[in-house]
């Protein structure tokens, strides 16, 4: 579990003093951003009560924010400029994110986009036949039972939005590293693997569009050089982690 905390911020501004109090926290803004400890943050205005703003701050962690922002010069830089607020402030507490999340459906999810659960069992299939009769890869998966394409189906599924099969059937995150580790995967061979894998989603018919494919290739991508590290001697396993849940990214498909 992420240990990121969420700072809310509720402050309740006079009409009057909003645009010195938005002009104020332009400024503030700077020291966030240069802040280690800092993910993202945002400044919202209510649209029913506009004496009502909200600052939400994402932080690595509730100690890392304590620790380390306030007590460094970039804190006493935010607080000079907003200072002159902080009676205003109604609520000001760190939350930790639940279990409950996700998206609508303005954006298609990955999985949704590219078909469902079918157009990723075609991938699959089309995959290991491909890896089978690589002479690079063949020897890795010589011992591959017949129904592991299925299970990487269901996984790369989840990992682009689709239902959580894979972890409730097989375990979640920590059993696909499992399934790495002393297999000592190089380099050579994981180049393999990702080229194969673009093979197959062109010839599986997946979407060709170009932000579905850089959305595609950054997980292909990300997912192989971590099956390299966990594969290695020196890996640490890490701590119970749900399976990730992949995006687009910085671009959106492409919806005239």
């Amino acid at each position: 579990m992420t240990t990121q905390t969420v700072e809310y911020i509720r402050y309740r501004i006079p009409e009057a003093q909003s645009a010195e109090f938005l002009a104020a926290y332009t400024r503030a803004a700077g020291r966030l951003a240069a802040a280690p400890q800092c993910v993202d943050y945002e400044l919202a205005r209510c649209e029913e009560d506009f004496e009502h703003f909200i600052l939400r701050i994402t932080w690595t962690s509730t100690e890392d924010h304590i620790e380390g922002f306030r007590k460094s010069d970039l804190f006493q830089d935010f607080l000079a400029e907003i200072r002159p607020y902080v009676g205003n402030i109604d609520e000001m507490r760190h939350y930790k994110p639940t279990s409950v999340r996700g998206t609508g459906a303005s954006v298609p999810s990955l999985y949704d986009w590219a078909g469902g659960a079918d157009a990723f069992a075609r991938l699959t299939d089309v995959f290991y036949a491909k890896v089978l009769k690589d002479d690079l890869l063949g020897p890795l998966f010589a011992d591959l039972p017949p129904e592991h394409a299925g299970h990487v189906a269901l996984w790369i599924g989840e990992v682009f939005g689709g239902p959580s099969t894979y972890s409730e059937q097989q375990g979640g995150h920590s059993h696909m590293v499992a399934k790495h580790v002393g297999k000592h995967i190089t380099e050579p061979q994981r180049r393999r693997w990702v080229n194969l894998m673009h093979d197959a989603a062109d010839e599986a018919g997946l979407p060709s569009d170009a932000e579905f494919r850089s959305a595609f290739s950054a997980y292909i991508e990300w997912g192989t050089r971590l099956a390299v590290y966990f594969s290695g001697p020196d890996a640490d396993r890490p701590a119970e982690q749900p399976v990730p849940l992949w995006n687009w990214g910085a671009a959106p498909p492409y919806q005239p």
